[in-house]
């Protein structure tokens, strides 16, 4: 066993390992259990404050790209949009621990968040900004190297902008699936209105799973898919 050493970082806690984590302000952002209305809520914000933390890099990941695409390293961009996707794929992976709140519970929880909703997270806002700027900037590399977006497909391996249009599907595609399995996640709590029901948060996300941050690439790729075929 490793013998226990002094911290030297500053900052709280026993080790420096703690202290770097900053697990004491990280551990005590939840709600303490005597102010709980139900035990689920330790669940409940564990998923999302873990979601947002994974929101912050995935759009960290997709700022860094389009500052890279601005200077020409498509495969630079290509290797961290990887990364945000992964990120995403991990957040849609924690839903399934809401299988295990029954409506029942989210509705004795309703009480503790006030008027707090899922549409108001600042992560998702954020993907959506960082997303467009991406789009931008891969259009302006487009236009000044004077390609036809409609000459990307069909693909070949070994070209930059084709792989770099591949990888942006590939996180369109993470987000679109993480909108699926929320919103039925949402439907199997049944604490989120009815569907069909105007402005609930049901219909809200149901009215977003169509939507894609690259609508003109996923409409490129179909088209190039056949002319190729």
């Amino acid at each position: 066993m490793k013998k226990h050493t002094s911290p030297e970082l500053p900052g709280e806690g026993d080790t420096d390992y703690a202290r770097y984590m900053r697990l004491d302000t990280l551990l005590s952002l939840q709600r303490h259990p005597d102010d709980m209305v139900h035990r689920d809520e330790l669940l409940f914000q564990v998923v999302h404050q873990s979601s947002e933390l994974w929101l912050k890099l995935a759009v960290a990941e997709i700022d860094e790209a389009a500052v890279l695409v601005g200077k020409d390293d498509l495969p630079g961009a290509e290797l961290l949009l990887g990364r945000a996707s992964l990120a995403i794929r991990l957040v849609t992976d924690q839903l399934d621990m809401f299988r295990y709140l029954k409506p029942a519970d989210f509705e004795a929880m309703k009480p503790a968040l006030g008027n707090g909703s899922g549409a108001e997270s600042p992560g998702w806002r954020d993907a959506q900004k960082a997303s467009r700027r991406l789009g931008l900037a891969f259009q302006a590399h487009l236009r000044e190297r004077e390609i036809d977006p409609a000459t990307l497909y069909p693909g070949v391996a070994t070209d930059s902008a084709y792989r770099l249009a591949e990888a942006m599907i590939e996180w369109d595609e993470q987000v679109a699936l993480w909108r699926v399995r929320h919103y039925t996640i949402a439907i199997r709590i049944g604490g989120h209105g009815m569907i069909g029901t105007p402005n609930s948060p049901a219909d809200w996300l149901a009215k977003l799973i169509d939507y894609r941050f690259f609508p003109e690439l996923w409409q490129l790729r179909v088209l190039g898919g056949h002319a190729g075929a």
